[in-house]
C-alpha cells in the first residue's frame, strides 16, 4: 500500500488569510492565486475589448472530444441583464440583486445533445472567464441558478427571443465589472487538500 501524506500549503502552514505567492511565480500562476470572487461593483462599462477577450478566453476551455458544447451569452444591455436578475432573484426568494449590480453578465449555457459532458465543459468555460477578467484587472464572481432560470418558461422564452434553439442547460452567470468593494480575504486552504500518493 503507498503512503498518502497531505501537501501543505504555504497558507495552511501559517493560516494566513493570504496566500503567499513567490514574486518568481509565473503571472499566470499568480494571477489563479490571487483572483477572488467580488460582490459589489461599479456601474461603470468595462470595454467592449476587455469583454471580449474574457470571452475569448472561455472559448479556449478544454471540452470533452473538443465538441465545443459550450455557448457564452455577453450581456451587456441592462434591460436583458435586469430581466435575468429578476427571474435569478426569483428563484433565489429574494427582491435583490443576484448580480451585485455588475453591468456586464457572461451567461454559460451547454448543449445537452452535442456535448459528452456538457456540465464540465460550461464549468471549465466559466473558470476560464473568471481568472480571464481578474487577469484583466476586472472583478467577477460565478453566480449560480442559471440552471434553474433557463428551465424556467420565462428563460426559455429569453432563449426563443435570441434566437437560440436546442436542449441547453444552463451552467453558470459570470458576472464582471470594475469592483466597488474589496473582495474578502482568501480563506485559508483547508488541511489535506491535496494528498501525495507516493
Amino acid at each position: 500500500m503507498k503512503r498518502i501524506s497531505s501537501l501543505q500549503t504555504p497558507s495552511a502552514r501559517v493560516r494566513s488569510s493570504r496566500p503567499s505567492i513567490p514574486s518568481s511565480m509565473n503571472q499566470t500562476l499568480q494571477d489563479l492565486m490571487t483572483r477572488r470572487s467580488v460582490r459589489g461593483y461599479s456601474p461603470k462599462m468595462p470595454s467592449r475589448e476587455d469583454i471580449e477577450t474574457i470571452c475569448r478566453a472561455g472559448t479556449f476551455a478544454p471540452t470533452g472530444k473538443n465538441t465545443q458544447c459550450p455557448l457564452i451569452l455577453a450581456v451587456t444591455n441592462k434591460e436583458l441583464r435586469d430581466r435575468m436578475s429578476r427571474l435569478n432573484a426569483q428563484v433565489m426568494g429574494v427582491d435583490s440583486d443576484p448580480f451585485y449590480g455588475a453591468p456586464v453578465v457572461l451567461v454559460v449555457l451547454a448543449d445537452r445533445a452535442t456535448g459528452l459532458t456538457p456540465v464540465e465543459d460550461g464549468s471549465l468555460v466559466m473558470g476560464n472567464m473568471l481568472n480571464a477578467a481578474h487577469a484583466l484587472g476586472l472583478g467577477s464572481c460565478w453566480i449560480n441558478r442559471a440552471r434553474e432560470v433557463f428551465a424556467m418558461e420565462e428563460g426559455k422564452a429569453i432563449l426563443r427571443e435570441l434566437g437560440i434553439e436546442g436542449d441547453y442547460i444552463g451552467i453558470g452567470n459570470c458576472v464582471v465589472g470594475y469592483p466597488a468593494v474589496p473582495p474578502r480575504p482568501a480563506a485559508p486552504r483547508k488541511e489535506g487538500y491535496v494528498r501525495w500518493i507516493d
